[in-house]
């Protein structure tokens, strides 16, 4: 008898097989265009169209890891900014004053990266 026993390699490949299948028409120009872009990149028409659908899904559901680093390097931009200001002024920042800028800078980091990208985008 000949057992197979598969490795944690094998398993994750067949766990993340790529079995689904989205697909759209393109103008014989459009088609061109995609194989322009994809080339320049390095990658076949299909690894390209991936990539892409792949990036805007994550970033409209706010699990883009480009998107979220951003988020995170405004927030500390924000809380620097703002804790060393009174600082730089030879001030002191109360316990009170910091658990505020705290909270500022929780509540609005996302809004400001999004602005932020926003801003790129124009």
């Amino acid at each position: 008898m000949n057992f197979h026993v598969e490795n944690g390699a094998e398993a994750a490949s067949k766990a993340l097989a790529r079995t689904q299948t989205a697909s759209t028409k393109l103008t014989a120009a459009e088609f061109t265009e995609l194989e322009s872009v994809a080339t320049s990149k390095g990658l076949s028409p299909g690894e390209w169209i991936r990539e892409v659908l792949l990036r805007e899904i994550r970033q409209a559901s706010g699990r883009d890891p480009a998107a979220m680093l951003l988020t995170e390097i405004i927030g500390l931009q924000m809380f620097l900014t703002n804790a060393l200001s009174p600082i730089v002024q030879g001030d002191r920042m109360s316990s009170e004053q910091y658990q505020d800028l705290m909270r500022h800078v929780k509540e609005n980091k996302q809004k400001a990266a999004r602005q932020v990208l926003a801003q790129k985008a124009e």
